[in-house]
């Protein structure tokens, strides 16, 4: 019997836990362009950023511009923002990806999954019917169809358009 092998070598980060120093969520103007740190729209109050660990095909993380732990503390016009930015963003992923569904929410401390507790985000994670498989419910290994850099550049003018 042929054994078969699935490679993914961009999980070894993942998995090792070794994580970017810094919040993701407030990254320099000046190091990596914006294609390299998968963000795909920013403007003075939220930030569109792909997830580079996803669950699935086109994960976005959708934060506020402004460093803040507590989905409590953020400002009114912050909280529209990042709600406006997460319709906006369904739109898209829905003519892109055609998705039969979505999750969608935050995870509010570390206790509750959440990868960078210190800076409140949200999570828009795209499903399909069956993309569920074995492989996540026995070891925490998903299986991603598309490279992220190639779902980046079919996202990116898609999002450049978008006004809130």
């Amino acid at each position: 019997m042929e054994r078969k092998i699935l490679w993914a070598p961009w999980r070894g980060e993942y998995v090792s836990g070794k994580k970017d120093p810094g919040c993701i969520f407030c990254p320099p103007e000046t190091e990596l362009p914006d294609e390299e740190r998968l963000i795909l729209f920013r403007d003075e109050k939220v930030l569109v950023i792909m997830n580079k660990f996803p669950y699935n095909v086109g994960h976005l993380l959708i934060a506020p511009r402004r460093h803040v732990a507590e989905l409590e503390d953020l400002r009114e016009d912050e909280l529209l923002a990042v709600m406006k930015m997460c319709q906006e963003a369904i739109k898209i992923l829905r003519k892109v990806l055609k998705p039969h569904g979505f999750n969608v929410g935050f995870n509010l401390g570390k206790v509750a999954g959440a990868g960078y507790p210190e800076h409140v985000h949200l999570q828009l994670v795209p499903r399909w019917e069956g993309d569920v498989n074995f492989l996540c419910a026995l070891s925490e290994v998903r299986v991603v169809s598309t490279h992220l850099i190639t779902l980046y550049k079919k996202l990116f003018p898609y999002f450049q358009k978008v006004k809130l």
